[in-house]
């Protein structure tokens, strides 16, 4: 009977255990929390956006770092085999926009109880409030972990599923970091991702809350890629929402790096400048007598007003009928490209997900074994791999996971 270990009890953990665990295999799961999933509680808004519902080739177009190396994990266990693994678990699921895979329940709880039952189901061992102070190497490999107090669990196989450094409260604190160093891996510099951004501008608290939709995001740095239409959103210190967050997995280790950047915010994507010069010609036609603070409801959210008048250099006070072409110009050109002085990413407390980790070439890619330990294996967030937000993280945690476990008990 072959003994296997694994370190964590979050999505990679729960998929590793649970597809580790055969007729041949006793599976021992340690959790240093106080229950299995934390993390996943919080994920998707406490809704938990569980997966992408599509393909393969999909999933890895939504990979930042690494997509190559996912390649078997992703073809051995796809997102349609997560929702039909939900559902045989007592987790119906349903898809939303962007093909969004969620509980049909919205409670996050329940994703984690679908593999708490196939866990408890396949027989699987389960120790919470259990830290790991090490792992056991000997030979060049895996044979156990020790406790805090000294004791020492034995094993054949060991399957580091720690996690990242975000959100930390949730007991991501980079124990599989440390791991992996001790044992002669390498990590990637580790960056917070999918996370918000801070900006200099004295105009950012004035504009917190304020929700923009239907508008694109570019940036002053030499990584390029085209810009999407989407939404964002300002916060107290800066920006966020959906554009924000893919910007800071993107361009992250540029913005790190770079200090302060410019970006610009094209409030009429859809339409030229030429376009949007007869549109603004048009509605101040209507309203030539106004001051010219109060000429641009039609054409912006009330809230950024203030805020576009000044920089448009423009007495707010000035009459419409007075506004020179070369001043409307300037208005036009303001609201193809508002400017903004991303002064860096917000910190882990914040971040979905940790960008960087184990190096991709220390690991076999398809057995997720080291390359350097025999009988370690290592899946989820504490690999160098990340994707933009979507459900496609929590899909590579899955993933990963069970070809990890799968290969583990030599179930490949």
């Amino acid at each position: 009977m072959k003994n296997i270990l694994v370190i964590g009890g979050g999505a990679s953990g729960l998929a590793a255990a649970a597809f580790a665990k055969n007729e041949n295999t006793r599976v021992l799961l340690l959790e240093k929390n106080e229950k299995l999933g934390k993390k996943l509680y919080i994920t998707g808004k406490g809704r938990c956006n569980l997966t992408n519902d599509s393909d393969p080739e999909n999933i890895l177009k939504n990979t930042v770092s690494n997509p190559r190396f996912l390649y078997s994990a992703l073809y051995g266990f796809t997102s349609r085999d997560v929702m039909n693994l939900m559902e045989e678990n007592g987790c119906p699921v349903k898809t939303e926009r962007g093909n969004r895979v969620f509980p049909v329940s919205d409670h996050s709880s329940d994703v984690t109880k679908a593999w708490e039952r196939l866990l408890k189901k396949k027989g699987v061992e389960i120790r919470l409030n259990q830290e790991v102070s090490s792992l056991v190497i000997r030979e060049d490999a895996a044979v156990g972990a020790v406790l805090p107090g000294g004791t020492e669990i034995p094993a054949d196989a060991v399957i580091v599923c720690t996690g990242g450094l975000s959100y930390p409260v949730t007991g991501s604190t980079g124990d599989g970091y440390r791991f992996a160093e001790e044992s002669g891996h390498r990590i990637t510099p580790l960056l917070p991702s999918l996370v918000a951004l801070d900006c200099s501008d004295d105009f950012i608290p004035e504009l917190e809350g304020l929700s923009l939709r239907n508008v694109t995001l570019r940036f002053a740095l030499k990584k390029k890629k085209a810009s999407e239409i989407g939404e964002m959103l300002f916060t107290k210190t800066g920006i966020s929402g959906p554009l924000v967050l893919t910007a800071s997995s993107v361009f992250g280790e540029e913005l790190q790096k770079n200090g302060l950047t410019e970006a610009w915010i094209d409030l009429k994507p859809a339409i030229t400048e030429q376009e949007l010069d007869a549109r603004i010609l048009k509605d101040f036609q209507e309203v030539l007598n106004r001051d010219f603070r109060n000429a641009l409801d039609g054409l912006l959210p009330k809230k950024l007003i203030g805020s576009f008048v000044r920089l448009t250099g423009i007495e707010e006070t000035k009459k419409v009928h007075d506004i020179t072409r070369e001043e409307r110009m300037r208005t036009v050109r303001l609201m193809k490209a508002f400017p903004l002085h991303i002064a860096g990413l917000r910190g882990f407390s914040e971040a979905v997900i940790t960008k960087g980790g184990i190096r991709t070439g220390d690991v076999n890619s398809s057995t997720m074994e080291s390359r350097l330990i025999k009988n370690l294996y290592f899946a989820g967030e504490v690999l160098d791999v990340d994707a933009l937000t979507g459900g496609y993280n929590l899909q590579i945690a899955w993933s990963t996971g069970v070809l990890a476990g799968r290969s583990a008990s030599g179930n490949l």
